[in-house]
């Protein structure tokens, strides 16, 4: 009589001799090949690629087509929008990244959040249109790490304290 240990190590055996049979190693090879092929443009009849970017508490959703590099956020220019000039450098960076500047028109409209975390959903959201126009610029995108949404939130207020890790003063007399 075989024991215990020797069943189960037949009844593995006879596992692994079903589950590798060439069925399914074709239906992964098919799967490749449908990966492989090139991702294609989404573009509207209007000729524009969309994106949504999110930041914090921001949701931009932008709009991208050919042009001279206006960028208009909601209804004004990004350089009345955004005073500081960190957050228009924060804006263009896909532009940069990708060697386009100057190429696109962006208009979008962003909520929520400051200022900072807005600029920072615009430039979520540019990223991904710039990608939906050309599946090309993808690999530099990515590899700046432009695709990522920054899922750094701020951190609750605990109670007892007077912040998130702000403590009373302690005192010693």
């Amino acid at each position: 009589m075989a024991t215990k240990k020797e069943t189960s190590v037949s009844d593995l055996k006879d596992l692994k001799s079903s589950v590798l049979t060439n069925a399914p190693v074709k239906d992964l090879s098919e799967l490749n090949k449908q990966e492989k092929e090139p991702r294609q443009p989404k573009i509207d009849a209007q000729g524009r690629a969309y994106g949504t970017g999110r930041r914090k508490d921001a949701v931009a959703r932008v709009w991208l087509k050919p042009g001279k590099g206006a960028v208009i956020v909601n209804g004004r220019d990004q350089s009345v929008y955004f005073a500081r000039q960190t957050q228009r450098l924060i804006l263009n960076q896909p532009f940069l990244v990708t060697g386009r500047v100057n190429h696109f028109d962006v208009w979008c409209t962003v909520k929520g959040g400051g200022l900072s975390g807005q600029a920072g959903a615009v430039r979520h959201g540019i990223s991904r249109a710039l990608e939906n126009f050309d599946p090309l610029m993808r690999p530099a995108l990515k590899a700046a790490g432009m695709l990522t949404r920054d899922a750094r939130m701020v951190e609750r207020k605990k109670i007892g304290l007077h912040k998130a890790r702000r403590s009373k003063q302690w005192v010693k007399r």
